[in-house]
């Protein structure tokens, strides 16, 4: 594993290049940086400065090598890259509020917005008139949406909202693709088709990950429980709740293993192996080794008595020293997923490698190695 500091900006949302030798990423504000890796070295080769607000999503679509970007000023906008400069599209997601969350799809001809306008927009290209356009997915959503993924056959999309729901829409635009066949999740796909509707996630919906096949759905809720709905056995549900903080990013990273990470600041790995046997499995921080760590009893005390406080208190004894704000897939062979990266509110990167060993998959405890990009981070400001 890797730790890159990024300063003392907090870092909301990032994306990834085809290559993985550039990142896009946002210190939780209105611009957007694009770094580049040069041998060891990383440095900042582009500034996006067209939102008047707070960046909240990102989405990097590796083929067509687009960025899709949205803001809290309720805009979104589709950057391409010409003669060395990324020029600005807007797009007409037609929202009043806020946009929360884009993903593009599969085949990259659309793209998912959610916002707090308790609706979808389904963004594609219209060639006639050169521009984005968007069609609303609107009922039964009631409230923000948080999060988005895509199935792997480019029309089902699942969603997470603050209505205490996860679903899975048809996204079926006929004027740009062909009729889809069936799948495990429905028959007949219209646009705006309910698939799936769990009612009652036991909060806000935070993450929400397709596996592999795109037969089973995982989410995270604001209630620190993590859920499995398999569409290849009737649709059944599992929930595990835990008595962690709660999880606010999650990926399937092979067909029977999941990775989460939220307010407790590492990643925590899961295991599915079919309908009531989701497990917890274990941290996969390696825990740093501090003056605390190492005390005896008798300075833990008279660190008590001389300082009415604890040595090294304020300092995780995790790599991340804030909450983790997003998961993202860095690496894949086989179908499953080699290496994934998290940001923070720390202004912390950090690639973690994935390693295939039975019964479970393990991460590398190699030990980390710092570089920085801007300056080195000062954890006790944060």
């Amino acid at each position: 594993m890797s730790l890159f500091s990024f300063g003392l900006e907090p870092l909301s949302v990032h994306a990834w290049n085809k290559t993985r030798t550039q990142i896009a990423l946002s210190p939780n504000n209105n611009v957007v940086f694009i770094y580049e890796k040069k041998s060891k070295e990383w440095s900042k080769i582009h500034e996006l400065t067209e939102h008047s607000g707070r960046i909240t999503g990102i989405d990097w679509a590796p083929e067509s090598n687009r960025i899709v970007t949205c803001a809290e000023d309720r805009n979104a906008y589709v950057w391409t890259l010409k003669d060395g400069t990324w020029k600005p599209t807007l797009v007409l997601v037609r929202i009043n509020r806020a946009a929360t969350c884009v993903k593009w799809s599969p085949h990259e001809n659309k793209f998912a917005l959610g916002s707090g306008a308790r609706l979808i927009s389904i963004c594609y290209f219209e060639k006639e008139n050169d521009w984005w356009l968007s069609k609303h997915i609107k009922k039964p959503i009631r409230s923000t949406v948080l999060s988005l993924d895509w199935h792997h056959n480019n029309i089902l999309l699942a969603a997470g909202s603050a209505d205490l729901h996860c679903r899975v829409f048809s996204t079926y635009i006929k004027d740009i693709e062909d009729k889809p066949g069936p799948t495990s999740w429905g028959v007949k796909m219209p646009f705006g088709e309910v698939l799936l509707e769990h009612k009652d996630c036991g909060g806000w919906v935070h993450g929400v990950s397709f596996s592999p096949s795109g037969d089973q759905l995982v989410w995270v809720s604001h209630n620190s429980s993590i859920s499995v709905a398999d569409a290849s056995n009737g649709k059944e549900v599992t929930v595990l709740t835990s008595d962690h903080l709660p999880l606010l990013s999650v990926l399937f990273i092979s067909s029977t293993h999941i990775v989460a990470a939220g307010h407790d600041c590492c990643p925590v790995q899961f295991s599915y192996q079919g309908p009531g046997s989701l497990q917890f499995v274990k941290k996969l921080d390696v825990p740093k080794q501090t003056s605390k760590s190492v005390m005896s009893a008798r300075q833990h005390f008279q660190n008590l008595d001389k300082k009415a406080t604890e040595e090294d208190r304020d300092e995780l004894d995790t790599l991340h020293q804030n909450s983790i704000t997003q998961l993202s897939v860095v690496s894949t062979a086989g179908g499953s997923v080699r290496s994934f990266s998290s940001v923070s509110l720390d202004g912390a990167m950090v690639i973690w490698d994935v390693q295939v060993q039975t019964p479970y998959l393990s991460f590398s405890p190699a030990p980390s190695t710092r570089h920085t990009f801007i300056h080195h981070t000062d954890k006790s400001e944060l």
